[in-house]
């Protein structure tokens, strides 16, 4: 399994980050999680095929996390030679489907039906979905939105997670057990801790608590500057830590 972080950052705009976006490759299988502004020009930036993708899981329904959405559905119609023709399935939370349909008014029909076969399905928290005979996704209930959820992709004994933006979660971290990869969203500093995302201490807590074999930090405010988060997270975690970057490549199993 191969993951790419194609949106290291959040909505405030950065030079160095864009907003949620990661490519996970696994089998036949080429998901995007999560879309937010800035996805396409970073995955042609860093030549990642996104023409070729089969799966986009939403994560919640704030504009970092999706709001590139449409776009990269119209570039899929209109942005590629020949046509596309593969299907795309989108994934998001219950309530999904409603909040989909509502783009059509604003954008046009298209969006329902852009003449490649597009399905819409919602995972409930504590399910699993097949992507592929050996590739399945798994949801978890974050504390952030009323539908936040966290993923992860395995594919047989790989079990990569991705919080999605969470706040402190037990449940997550039982959820998370014995993950081969964490990828934890790490908003805010430690001196700047609100209820309903990560700092590095508690982006650290949660690697630990979930015995994860290893630990990348993403989804970080402009507000760190030039600190390191990885250094007081590792201290948290009790090993090594990363903190992503645009364009950071991981093979997850490895």
């Amino acid at each position: 399994m191969d993951l790419v972080v194609l949106g290291s950052g959040t909505i405030a705009p950065d030079k160095d980050r864009t907003a949620s976006s990661y490519w996970v490759t696994t089998g036949n299988v080429r998901i995007l999680l999560d879309c937010g502004p800035g996805t396409m020009h970073r995955a042609a930036s860093f030549d990642v095929p996104w023409h070729q993708v089969s799966h986009i899981a939403i994560t919640h329904y704030h504009q970092d996390h999706w709001g590139e959405l449409p776009a990269f559905l119209f570039a899929l119609r209109w942005g590629i030679e020949p046509p596309r023709t593969d299907p795309v399935t989108l994934i998001g939370p219950p309530g999904f489907q409603r909040r989909f349909n509502l783009l059509a008014p604003a954008l046009g029909d298209w969006i329902l039906d852009p003449e490649y076969p597009l399905h819409v399905t919602e995972i409930e928290p504590g399910t699993s979905l097949a992507l592929d005979d050996d590739v399945a996704l798994e949801a978890c209930r974050t504390p952030h939105t009323d539908e936040s959820l966290a993923y992860a992709v395995r594919d047989k004994d790989v079990r990569f997670v991705y919080t999605g933006d969470t706040g402190p979660s037990d449940a997550l971290a039982e959820w998370a057990a014995g993950c081969t990869l964490l990828l934890a969203e790490c908003a805010l500093p430690d001196d700047r801790a609100i209820d309903i995302h990560l700092t590095p201490s508690r982006a650290g807590a949660l690697g630990r608590a979930a015995r994860a074999k290893r630990l990348i930090l993403t989804h970080f405010y402009p507000v760190f500057g030039d600190s390191s988060p990885a250094t007081i997270a590792a201290n948290a975690f009790g090993g090594p830590v990363t903190a992503a970057r645009d364009g950071d490549r991981f093979r997850v199993g490895t």
